[in-house]
C-alpha cells in the first residue's frame, strides 16, 4: 500500500516532503501538540509504555521518534535502553537538548535515519515502537516489514496512531480536525500545509481490523489493538 497523501503535493516524494514538514514546524511541534491535543497525547504515550512495560525489554529502537518523547517515556518507564530515530535533523536537535537536560544520555542515543531502511541487523531490539509515524511512510509495507525485520523474535511492535473517532461525538471531533486544528497550526508554525496534512493523512490511513490484517499479511504472528479516548487513536500491538 503507498499512502499518496502527501505534505505538500510535489513532485519530491513522501519522504522528502515528510523531512521538509518536520524540519519546518520542528521548533513550534512539542507546543501544538500540547495545545491541539490537550495533553492527551502523554496519557497516550503512557499506556503504550505500560502495555511494553509487560515485555521488560532492555533494549527499543523508537522510530520516527521527533524530538524524543515517546523515546523518554519509554526510559522512564522501563529503564531500558533506547535508540531515537527520525528523518528530521531540526526534530532531532531538539530532542538531544530534551535528553541532556534529563541527564539521560547515556541512556537514550539519537540518530538520523529511515524507517524504510533501517541501518540495523536482524533481530536487534527487545521492543520498537512508533508514535504518530507509520501513517507518514512513504510505503507502509516496507516500513512495517523492517519494524518487522530489527525487533527479537517472540518479540513485539509497538504502533500508536491516530484512528477514526465513531459513534456520536464523531462529527464534533472531525470538525475540530478538520477545520479549527488547521487554523491553529497554521497560526502557530507559519506551516499553511503542515496541518491540513495531519486530517488528509489520517483520513486516509487504515485503522483498527484493517490495519490489524496489513500487520499480520506482514508477517506478524499476532496483532492487537487498543482503541483510546473513543477512537481518537489507537495503540497496535504486533508481535514477531
Amino acid at each position: 500500500m503507498n499512502n499518496l497523501v502527501t505534505p505538500y503535493n510535489t513532485a519530491a516524494g513522501k519522504k522528502k516532503e515528510v523531512e521538509e514538514m518536520f524540519d519546518n514546524i520542528a521548533s513550534d511541534y512539542d507546543f501544538l501538540n500540547r495545545i491541539l491535543s490537550m495533553k492527551i497525547d502523554v496519557t497516550w504515550r503512557k499506556k503504550l509504555v505500560k502495555w511494553m512495560f509487560e515485555d521488560q525489554p532492555k533494549l527499543v529502537l523508537d522510530v520516527a521518534t521527533g524530538t524524543g518523547d515517546l523515546a523518554i517515556a519509554i526510559q522512564k518507564g522501563t529503564k531500558a535502553e533506547v535508540v531515537g530515530l527520525d528523518l528530521s535533523i531540526k526534530m532531532l536537535k531538539i530532542g538531544v537538548n530534551k535528553i541532556k537536560k534529563l541527564n539521560l544520555d547515556d541512556r537514550i542515543s539519537m540518530q538520523k535515519g529511515d524507517a524504510e531502511n533501517l541501518p540495523f541487523e536482524n533481530n536487534k531490539f527487545d521492543a520498537v515502537s512508533v508514535a504518530f509515524g507509520v501513517r507518514n511512510f512513504e510505503n507502509l509495507e516496507k516500513g512495517l516489514s523492517e519494524l518487522r525485520r530489527v525487533v527479537k523474535e517472540n518479540s513485539s511492535v509497538y504502533i500508536l496512531e491516530f484512528s477514526k473517532v465513531e459513534g456520536f461525538f464523531s462529527p464534533f471531533y472531525m470538525f475540530y480536525f478538520k477545520k479549527i486544528l488547521p487554523k491553529i497550526g497554521k497560526i502557530i508554525s507559519k506551516d499553511s500545509r503542515a496541518y491540513t496534512y495531519l486530517p488528509d493523512s489520517v483520513n486516509a490511513f487504515p485503522f483498527g481490523e484493517k490495519m490489524k490484517k496489513i500487520l499480520l499479511d506482514t508477517g506478524f504472528r499476532k496483532a492487537e489493538y487498543k482503541k483510546l479516548s473513543l477512537g481518537i487513536a489507537t495503540i497496535y500491538k504486533a508481535t514477531k
